[in-house]
């Protein structure tokens, strides 16, 4: 009978969630992860943050050079550490210091930086007098980034409150401020943060368009500035990006690819720069997402990742006591365990999850359901259908309240079915708590024992230190007589040395006039010779420092003729690279418009070779394209030496050649200059590779070390004797051992038939 009871419990849930698990996808399970961590980009500050920021702060204080930036961290510092009066108490100061001097931008600044905060402190009538007081100074600034500021934060207002068309309009008035506006040292932080807010709305409204518009955006004004926190946000969001656009393109696996690369380059960018990231949540939030990648889009082999992951952003949650990471990480956790068949564990983290979001502030109620869902889900697979009735009861109640269903009563029918056994556990339950008071009690009792014992030492420890204060007292007067007769012997001895001395006094005086005189010509001669050398030496250092200086003018004169050349060989290939593309590209074009017209109007054999013709001409565009590029790389340019590398390895890659690139510890500290000689270098040495060595692949390696760059090229080719063939008489080998000779670098081939070549150059990074 009760297996029947248990059957027909188990249909009546699968009655119940059927009906609803179309509101919930993958999409919306993704939510208990991110839904919470998207709601603003202001986190909260470490403590330790809060400490340098503040010495900071004193410190320019006490020498009258007060930087706005300075003293604005200082304040987000203090808001984010809930040390609320004291932050008000601060930001009042320094709206009244910088109104006394004039300084309407700083003011106008200042009550943003105190909206915000009073909006993440749900002062909304707060918020709203803070801004309206910023809009009023920024007029009186006559600054066009202060403007545009100002615009952001209303528009991030907008946002929060749910009115996105709003805010819209406010972040686009922004950007046009920005773009009327002065360069200076924050413009393109502001320009990427308000294009990263953009990406953030347009991704909520399912723009899929827009949000990669602004997202892209937003990257490439952080790539411009050199703060760590705006490259990470950037980052992060061009993460979320390719990972919705790989949801809604499942086929399109590089989408997945790139949206972990993404996720990886800013977790990497934050423990490269810890000691200057404020937001320590920002690192949890990291590997939430990428632990939802690993989990959502990639296979099942990738789930050791997600769950390494996941952990490393419960552990940073845990410590910030951040409730909604910590309910995002232990759902991820929930998840992957659930899939591998261990309930156990599965339910134990979700649990975890319904206690950390029942401690949040902002509570997502679509959440709370998606908890309940997997709860009923889990207990049901463990045959736990009396604990998987009442998660379905919190579930429908929840249901209830938000959707007006009219399904509650099923439950009803339930609950008849149950009453008797929820008395049963009413009644265990009841017991448990008695055992639990006495062993309370117990517990109690054992800690005033405890407490006895630690004031029994502590009375038998300050005994101790009287004695041992008596005994220092003894052993000081013992030690004052010691030396009071070791003083009485000192003078005794004292005045018989004196005696002594006054006997030989007379003889030493006779003995030094002596040995003086001896010195006195010995150091004569010394100085003589010495006088000498030291002219023979000076001399023999100008005739080298006049050699010195001849084969520096030859290295100077090499060197600026080098320079000329290799910077004729880039005009030149730029200037190629453009006619070709707008020359004989357009020629081209027009050719096959000419002819695909002609091809409409004829038939038979002349249509087959019309058609011939326009299939080549496509085939030499593509081929004027490749050349173009290779020419003259647009990537290198835009976005770097790292990014172009691997556009180029992507684009020489075949069926039968693999191209890897490996970056170790490479922090972009080049300047462009050296970037186009090292992406020259490459390139040369992989078309020698494929040209010569019939390779199958090519290891590319790039490591900055502490002064100096380290780029070794690999190939698993043919190879070839190097003493039997002169690398000089080579025009490739002589260009890439000039552009090394350039950047004062050093190269290193080493080559063995049938085994490949391994071709190496170091050169300093300044």
């Amino acid at each position: 009978m009760l297996s029947l009871i248990r059957w027909l419990i188990f249909i009546l849930l699968k009655i119940l969630l059927t009906p609803l698990s179309h509101l919930y996808t993958k999409a919306s399970k993704i939510a208990l992860l991110t839904a919470l961590l998207l709601l603003g980009t202001v986190q909260s500050v470490s403590a330790q943050s809060l400490e340098n920021w503040e010495k900071q702060y004193k410190a320019q204080v006490n020498t009258g050079k007060l930087q706005n930036s300075v003293a604005v961290s200082y304040i987000s510092a203090l808001y984010a550490n809930k040390q609320y009066d004291n932050a008000q108490k601060v930001l009042t100061q320094n709206v009244a210091a910088a109104i006394k001097r004039a300084d309407y931008s700083s003011v106008s600044i200042l009550y943003c930086i105190e909206a915000v905060n009073l909006r993440l402190m749900e002062n909304n009538t707060g918020a709203e007098k803070s801004l309206d007081l910023a809009k009023q100074y920024s007029l009186k600034a006559n600054d066009n980034e202060t403007k545009g500021y100002v615009a952001y934060c209303e528009g991030w207002l907008n946002s929060r409150n749910g009115k996105q068309d709003q805010a819209v309009k406010n972040i686009i008035t922004a950007l046009k401020y920005y773009e009327e506006s002065v360069s200076s040292t924050t413009l393109n932080k502001r320009k990427s943060l308000a294009n990263n807010e953009l990406s953030v709305i347009y991704n909520n409204l399912g723009e899929e368009e827009l949000n990669e518009k602004y997202a892209k955006a937003s990257l490439q004004y952080a790539l411009l500035q050199s703060e760590p926190q705006t490259k990470f946000s950037a980052f992060m969001q061009m993460g979320n990006l390719y990972d919705r656009l790989y949801g809604n393109n499942p086929s399109q696996t590089n989408y997945r690819k790139l949206s972990e690369r993404y996720f990886l380059q800013s977790i990497d960018i934050f423990n490269q720069n810890k000691e200057v990231m404020n937001n320590l949540s920002d690192l949890s939030f990291a590997n939430n997402n990428l632990a939802s990648l690993y989990l959502y889009s990639f296979p099942d082999n990738y789930r050791p990742k997600a769950l390494e992951y996941a952990k490393q952003a419960n552990a940073i949650a845990l410590k910030l006591e951040r409730a909604d990471q910590i309910a995002s990480s232990y759902g991820i956790m929930s998840t992957i365990y659930q899939v591998e068949g261990d309930t156990d564990k599965a339910i134990y983290y979700l649990l975890e999850a319904k206690n950390a979001i029942g401690k949040s502030s902002l509570v997502d109620r679509n959440i709370e359901l998606n908890i309940y869902e997997s709860l009923v889900e889990v207990y049901v697979e463990k045959g736990n259908f009396k604990d998987a009735f009442h998660y379905q009861q919190e579930y429908l109640e929840l249901f209830k309240k938000l959707f007006n269903q009219d399904k509650i009563e099923i439950v009803k029918k339930l609950e008849a079915e149950f009453d008797k056994e929820r008395q049963e556990q009413q009644l265990i339950k009841l017991q448990f708590q008695s055992d639990k008071n006495a062993q309370e009690i117990v517990l109690m009792q054992a800690l005033a024992q405890q407490r006895e014992q630690v004031l029994n030492n502590l009375k038998l420890s300050e005994e101790n230190q009287r004695n041992q204060l008596k005994f220092s007292v003894l052993e000081a007067q013992k030690n004052a007589q010691q030396l009071k007769l070791s003083q009485l012997e000192t003078e005794q001895k004292n005045k018989d040395l004196l005696t002594y001395k006054n006997i030989v006094a007379y003889k030493e005086n006779l003995n030094t006039f002596y040995v003086a005189s001896i010195i006195f010509f010995c150091i004569l001669i010394l100085l003589l010779l010495y006088a000498y050398r030291q002219r023979a030496k000076t001399m023999k250092q100008k005739d080298d420092l006049h050699k010195l200086a001849l084969e520096q003018e030859k290295q100077n004169s090499k060197i600026s003729t080098l320079t000329a050349l290799l910077q004729g060989q880039e005009e030149e290939r730029g200037r190629l690279a453009r006619d070709l593309h707008d020359g004989l590209g357009g020629l081209l074009s027009g050719t096959k418009l000419h002819l695909t017209q002609l091809n409409d109007k004829v038939e038979g054999q002349t249509k087959q070779g019309l058609e011939k013709s326009i299939d080549q001409i496509d085939g030499a565009v593509a081929e004027l394209r490749k050349v173009a590029h290779n020419l003259m790389p647009d990537l290198l340019v835009n976005y770097g030496l790292k990014e172009a590398l691997e556009e180029f390895a992507i684009r020489m890659s075949n069926d039968t050649l693999d191209i890897h690139i490996e970056f170790l510890s490479y922090t972009g500290a080049l300047s462009q200059e050296q970037q186009l000689l090292v992406y020259r270098i490459i390139q040369e040495l992989v078309n020698n590779a494929i040209k010569h060595a019939e390779a199958s692949q090519i290891i590319i390696q790039l490591v900055e070390e502490e002064t100096d760059i380290v780029v070794t090229v690999e190939d698993d080719g043919k190879g070839f004797d190097i003493n039997k063939i002169d690398l000089k008489k080579s025009a490739g080998f002589h260009n890439i051992q000039s552009r090394v000779q350039f950047m004062k670098g050093n190269l290193n081939v080493h080559a063995e038939e049938n085994v490949g070549t391994s071709i190496e150059f170091t050169f300093p990074k300044k």
